[in-house]
């Protein structure tokens, strides 16, 4: 460098980084044509490079600039760099990638949220058409028409039959017309065997499976009436064809309402959009179980349905022994007498007299009929394990929604009184109504939204008989009926009895009246009727509104309210935080909204575990007196008593009695 350029002052002095990483850059530096240097452009001194990897450049002081803390400036190396394409890619375009200072892992994109608005539903009727639909068009297809047809059949048959005992039994049979009539007998038995050959053959099916059932012991009633018909053409006397015809009619009966029963279940649930049900939490209130509603799955009820219910079982067992009994009756009046001819006749007639004919209906004519009812509700019970689980001791919780459903409640006016803003008083009215819930929420709402008020909180909210309190904005405000604000000490002017009104004070000073029209539906009343009619089963009004009291109930729904339990708000807000454990099976599944479908499920459970074990009880013991009847004419060898005419009596006897115990189920 010549002398001039080194007698530069340093703030003339120019660096450029480019020309400064060149230089001290490792690779070897390539010789370049000198470039004249012009006196106003001062060339960089040359100087050795410092040992290491850094560059040290001095200046002084005076000249460093204020925000270094240093007299020198430290450049670490630039890392070597692949060089540049001729054109720089545009930055965010297709071939652009992040350069990142550290390495970073897979990058994986966020995920989008799936939103089905519908899937639950979707899944739910999926559920349905694989299940109750299916099952539905399968018994659509075999129909009940062909069912009502045998049955007027085989009803007709059994006037026929019972028209030739009669006759019989009357003694106006010419000598020569009683094969003829033996005929006629074994022609109603065939006949009416042909009717109900499908109960015959679940008979056998039943057997097959290692249980006896009635259609069982019908199978082998059939073959003794054959066996003594032969018998009967060659000593010329009249079967036992009336009793066994009017049997296959009842048992006719009996699949007809099994068939009305499982498509009444299957269509209630095929056309549901919800599924709510019934689920038991133990030791809910005051010891007693609670049934609390839930959601419901298809499996709850298709997986117990068609389950063997416990008189069923009993029935079981009674027909096993029926089928034993007769045949030692058999054996004994033929080691006895040494007639197989009259054994034969003993063990058809202990078969007959040992089931009566209404056996046959005493389980499913009671299913029926309730159900039937239950299809209108939209409720279907979970077979016998619901029954059982809705019986007992237990309590029934119900909520103001239960009782006066959204929308039964209107207001009817207001009037205000005192010195009070009249927005005021809807305002702390509304904050108040709002802390303690209820069915004056919606109105007190759109009251203080139509007169553009402000929303306030309420504070320190306590509940009284027939009212509630509370502080809003410091000031202590009072709602309730006429009797609790005349309780609490608030002067009321004579003439604002309302009957049905919510009355106002604050700070003790009566300020307004809101009336309220308190609309009854017709499944509120049924339901709560139904609830306070059955012994075991107590209301509980977990979720109410002070307007809610005992009189107040007693006087728009006239029931008898002492079994309902009015709580304290503390056990209410206790109360209605409990659950059902996760996973608890449902006891019957509701398909529809409002209070009797739930009530009527519970009393229905009841009425129809009643009717079942009342029916039971009553044939087994009809049917155990007919078999020891059996035995004693056997024993004393009556023959002459063990005629079609006594037995066919004995079979009507048992009719009456036994339709009207079917007949319970009616009284929910």
């Amino acid at each position: 460098m010549n002398e001039n350029e080194n007698n530069l002052l340093p703030e003339e002095q120019e660096f450029d980084l480019d020309d400064i990483l060149k230089e001290f850059s490792d690779e070897p530096a390539v010789e370049e044509e000198a470039a004249p240097v012009l006196p106003d452009e001062p060339a960089v001194a040359e100087e050795e490079p410092l040992e290491g990897d850094t560059v040290r450049i001095e200046l002084p002081k005076e000249h460093v600039v204020a925000d270094i803390a240093a007299e020198t400036i430290r450049l670490d190396p630039v890392p070597e760099q692949e060089p540049a394409s001729a054109e720089p890619e545009e930055s965010f375009g297709e071939k652009w990638q992040p350069q990142y200072e550290q390495p970073m892992g897979e990058y994986v994109p966020p995920q989008p949220i799936l939103f089905h608005p519908r899937s639950k539903l979707r899944e739910l009727k999926r559920k349905l058409v694989a299940g109750p639909e299916r099952r539905y068009y399968e018994l659509s297809e075999l129909g009940y028409g062909k069912l009502q047809a045998g049955m007027f059949l085989a009803f007709l048959l059994v006037v026929l039959a019972a028209g030739a005992t009669a006759l019989y039994a009357l003694d106006m049979v010419a000598p020569q017309r009683l094969k003829l009539m033996v005929f006629c007998q074994l022609f109603c038995l065939l006949c009416s065997a042909l009717l109900c050959s499908y109960q015959l053959i679940e008979g056998v099916a039943d057997l097959f499976r290692g249980r006896l059932s009635l259609n069982t012991l019908l199978v082998f009633t059939f073959f003794a009436c054959c066996a003594d018909s032969f018998l009967c053409l060659q000593e010329q006397r009249i079967p036992c064809c009336a009793t066994f015809s009017l049997q296959a009619l009842l048992s006719l009966w009996s699949t007809y309402h099994k068939r009305v029963t499982e498509m009444g279940m299957m269509d209630t649930l095929r056309k549901a959009n919800t599924l709510d049900g019934i689920k038991p939490v133990p030791n809910y209130y005051d010891g007693c179980r609670g049934f609390l509603r839930g959601e419901a799955q298809v499996e709850d009820f298709m997986d117990s349905y068609n389950k063997p219910s416990s008189p069923e079982k009993v029935v079981s067992w009674y027909c096993l022994a029926v089928l034993v009994a007769s045949l030692g009756i058999g054996i004994l009046a033929w080691q006895k007498y040494d007639s197989v001819s009259f054994g034969i006749q003993a063990l058809a007639a202990s078969l007959l007299a040992g089931v009566p004919v209404t056996f046959f209906i005493t389980l499913t004519r009671p299913a029926a009929i309730l159900q039937r009812r239950f299809h209108r509700l939209g409720t279907v019970l979970c077979g016998w394990r619901g029954v059982v689980g809705l019986c007992g001791r237990a309590v029934f919780p119900m909520t103001h929604e239960d009782l006066f459903p959204v929308g039964s409640c209107k207001l009817n006016g207001v009037k205000f009184y005192g010195s009070r803003d009249p927005d005021q008083v809807v305002a702390y009215c509304a904050a108040l109504v709002n802390a303690d819930g209820g069915s004056l929420v919606p109105l007190f709402e759109h009251l203080l939204t139509g007169r553009g008020g402000r929303h306030y909180t309420a504070h320190n909210v306590r509940g009284y008989k027939g009212g509630i309190g509370g502080e809003v904005c410091g000031e202590s405000v009072l709602l309730g009926n006429v009797n609790c604000l005349k309780e609490l000490g608030v002067e009321i002017p004579a003439g604002t009895s309302v009957s049905q009104a919510v009355y106002a004070a604050i700070d003790g000073e009566f300020c307004g009246v809101f009336a309220v029209n308190y609309t009854r539906t017709k499944f509120a009343a049924t339901g709560l009727r139904t609830l306070c009619a059955y012994r075991g089963l107590r209301p509980v009004l977990v979720e109410g509104e002070f307007m809610l009291t005992e009189e107040f109930l007693r006087s728009r729904f006239n029931v008898n309210i002492r079994k309902i339990c009015f709580l304290q708000r503390e056990v209410r807000q206790e109360l209605c935080q409990v659950e059902p454990e996760p996973g608890t099976p449902a006891l019957a599944v509701i398909t529809s909204k409002g209070l009797a479908p739930y009530a009527f499920a519970v009393t229905g459970a009841r009425s129809l575990r009643t009717a079942s074990w009342s029916g039971v009880a009553f044939h087994l013991l009809l049917g155990i007196l007919g078999l020891v009847m059996m035995g004693l004419l056997v024993w004393v060898g009556a023959r002459e008593l063990l005629t079609p005419g006594n037995l066919f009596l004995y079979a009507l006897v048992g009719i009456i009695p036994g339709i009207a115990i079917t007949e319970w189920t009616r009284t929910i």
